[in-house]
């Protein structure tokens, strides 16, 4: 393993000054764009949290290939699907070890107890963790599993039975998502005796390749190479640091200082003097993402006494025709973004390429606010989100062209923002009006874009439009039952003209992926889910 000294300017500023490093360390520094809201997967929905937790120090039964949406062996080694398509039996493997902190110390290692422990406490609101720590499984419930799983079998410690109530084409993609990550039963014990259970989101523990050492927020968060993992040549770093960094200029101004050696979200505008840098090295790929605004189509928005014009379709054709997109992608894409028309891209197997969009007619748009009884200078709320996302560089910039567009309709447009926890937090509880917000896809399959983002299940989730329709919601059903993918692609393509015709969110753009870092850097796999892995990467000198 080819190793390089610690990193002096990190030191000298404190970021490991108190890590006992010893000079050969292997160190790498990711320059992160957020704070995550917690180390939990189950509890959380956004890349950010992912990356410093489930992509970390935590695996899955089913994990995804490095880079690519292929289904691999993760904590399970095999599993076995009964003809009916209901019964799903998952072989675990054995040796594996959850990491021993100051604060936790296990006297076994992984079995079936803990994939118990992990599904039922998602599944069961009297499960006893989660009634002494109450929260809730976004994703989890946005799917429909917490319904569709029947029980979970113990058939011996080396092997799980799942139950499903109904079919799942996805669901083995989706137990290689992130919220689906293995917690330690035996932790778990500990803290409930501790009377300390919300520690789980702050103190963790897992099988993953890393292992937490200390958080700060909105500076760093340290984890050490895990040196018991069950795959050792997927740990190459002794240290990983996250180094917590809002501002874009100020990432790429230490990724050219070797402050840090990976980042992410450079700025359209940095592109060019990025790639001529040849300390540097930048690849990138078509985003599997969708930049768009969400809509709330409910009578009232949460919080107000005051009728949302946006319940009204008529209101959201406006809003949507009035949209200049070509300018919005020149702009704030600057040649890194395609033009988006669906809920997903168009490298998704069922996209339906008859879609069109609305012809972009501002005068149209005036008419039907006016019959819609909309007065001019009706005042919109508009959120626009406080970082940078895949599908997204520069959310303040859309949303003041947003508001210029909308002004030439006769409408006044207040642009609100919240820190990004917050703000995620908030739209789910359906506080937004009209929001910018997108998605990068997590396991490959349309369900995650169509049922997702705008399914019945997922209206207390991503489902940021609280748009419900029961025509639509069937069709995104049926299609997740129906094993056959030539049927599911039917259906889905008949769930996306439902969709486009209710019009509870305007598509913008799916943005191209770049992942600037330094040329020394080995092996760092893009991934298409929009996520940050470490585990197989490398430091040379």
């Amino acid at each position: 393993m080819l190793k390089h000294a610690v990193i002096p300017f990190l030191v000298g500023a404190g970021l490991l000054a108190s890590a006992p490093f010893a000079s050969a360390a292997t160190n790498l520094v990711f320059c992160s764009e957020g704070s995550p809201a917690g180390f939990d997967p189950g509890q959380y929905t956004t890349g950010t949290d992912f990356d410093a937790s489930a992509e970390t120090m935590f695996n899955r039964l089913t994990q995804f290939e490095r880079g690519g949406t292929a289904v691999i062996p993760g904590l399970a080694t095999k599993w076995d699907i009964s003809d009916d398509g209901l019964t799903y039996t998952f072989h675990l493997r054995e040796g594996v070890k959850f990491h021993t902190t100051p604060y936790f110390k296990p006297t076994r290692e992984f079995n079936a107890d803990d994939v118990l422990f992990t599904f039922n406490r998602m599944i069961n609101k009297d499960d006893p963790f989660r009634k002494a720590y109450p929260t809730e499984f976004p994703y989890f419930t946005d799917m429909g599993m917490d319904t569709n799983i029947t029980k979970i079998d113990k058939v011996d410690d080396h092997t799980v039975k799942f139950t499903l109530k109904e079919v799942d084409a996805a669901f083995i993609q989706n137990m290689a998502m992130s919220f689906a990550s293995v917690q330690s039963a035996e932790y778990a014990a500990q803290l409930l005796k501790e009377g300390k259970p919300a520690d789980i989101n702050q103190k963790p523990v897992g099988t993953g390749p890393f292992v937490f050492k200390s958080y700060q927020k909105d500076s760093n968060i340290r984890f050490t190479g895990n040196k018991e993992y069950w795959k050792p040549d997927d740990v190459k770093i002794d240290n990983l640091i996250f180094a917590i960094t809002t501002d874009p200029s100020v990432r790429i101004q230490k990724l050219k200082k070797n402050e840090c050696q990976v980042t992410l979200f450079p700025r359209p505008a940095d592109l060019k003097a990025l790639k001529e840098d040849k300390s540097l090295k930048m690849p990138d790929q078509a985003g599997f993402n969708l930049g768009y605004i969400a809509y709330n189509v409910m009578d009232k928005v949460k919080g107000s006494n005051e009728a949302n014009p946006l319940a009204d379709l008529r209101v959201r054709q406006a809003l949507d025709m009035a949209v200049n997109k070509p300018q919005i992608i020149d702009s704030v894409y600057q040649g890194a973004g395609q033009l988006a028309v669906n809920a997903m891209p168009p490298t998704q197997w069922s996209y339906d390429t008859t879609i069109k969009d609305a012809k972009y007619d501002p005068e149209k748009a005036k008419q039907l606010l006016k019959e819609a009884g909309v007065k001019e200078g009706t005042e919109i709320v508009l959120w626009a989100m406080p970082v940078q996302r895949p599908y997204n560089p520069n959310a303040k910039l859309m949303a003041e062209m947003l508001q210029s567009d909308w002004a030439k309709i006769g409408l006044k447009v207040k642009i609100t923002s919240y820190e990004w926890g917050e703000y995620i937090k908030r739209s789910k509880g359906g506080e937004n009006q009209a929001m910018i917000i997108g998605w990068s896809g997590d396991n490959g399959d349309p369900d995650n874009w169509l049922n997702v983002l705008f399914g019945c299940d997922s209206l207390n989730g991503n489902n940021f439009s609280k748009w419900c329709d029961k025509k639509y919601d069937g069709l995104v059903k049926d299609a997740k039952r129906t094993p056959d993918q030539a049927k599911r692609t039917e259906l889905y393509k008949q769930a996306q003209h439902v969709l486009k015709d209710a019009v509870p969110y305007t598509p913008i753009a799916h943005s191209t992926v770049f992942q600037p870092m330094r040329a020394n850097v080995q092996d760092f796999k893009i991934s298409p889910f929009g996520l940050n892995s470490f585990y197989g990467v490398s430091v040379s000198k």
